[in-house]
């Protein structure tokens, strides 16, 4: 739960975690001539998402994700760390590991609020076994990037 301006207890948003240099990468794009292009592009198209939820019908998005409001955090590395973030999504870039700073985000929302639902973007298998262990679900690239 949160605060809201006024003192009163509202609930916490879901929250939806984007492995940014992942999901670029996942499309043949020609990404890699503007990573920071790139990445604020996918930025752009999870505004959406922010207040709608994620869009179709993968089975590995959970019900509670597939409609809005969501707290969408991007996080970033590497050539993309200049992104910045917008009122509909937050930008998190890593100094160093994407994939470490993306497990410590979601081991510190799900510890603050015992309970609250996340859902991790992401096809890399380690990740993706790092923060299920940790409670969060996990989906992959194209539930927000379709190829």
């Amino acid at each position: 739960m949160g605060e809201s301006r006024t003192g009163e207890t509202v609930p916490e948003l879901p929250l939806l975690v984007v492995d940014g240099a992942n999901v670029v990468g996942s499309v043949p794009d020609g990404w890699w001539r503007d990573r920071r292009g790139a990445a604020e592009r996918l930025r752009d198209a999870l505004a959406p998402v922010a207040g709608h939820g994620v869009p179709g019908e993968r089975a590995d998005v959970p019900d509670w994700a597939r409609t809005g409001p969501l707290e969408v955090l991007l996080v970033v590395e590497g050539a993309a760390r200049g992104v910045t973030a917008t009122p509909e999504v937050r930008v998190e870039a890593a100094a160093g590991s994407g994939d470490d700073l993306i497990v410590a985000l979601v081991a510190a929302a799900l510890a603050a609020r015992p309970g609250r639902s996340c859902l991790v973007v992401t096809a890399d298998r380690g990740l993706r076994d790092r923060v299920t262990a940790l409670g969060a679900a996990v989906t992959g690239p194209r539930a927000v990037r379709p190829a």
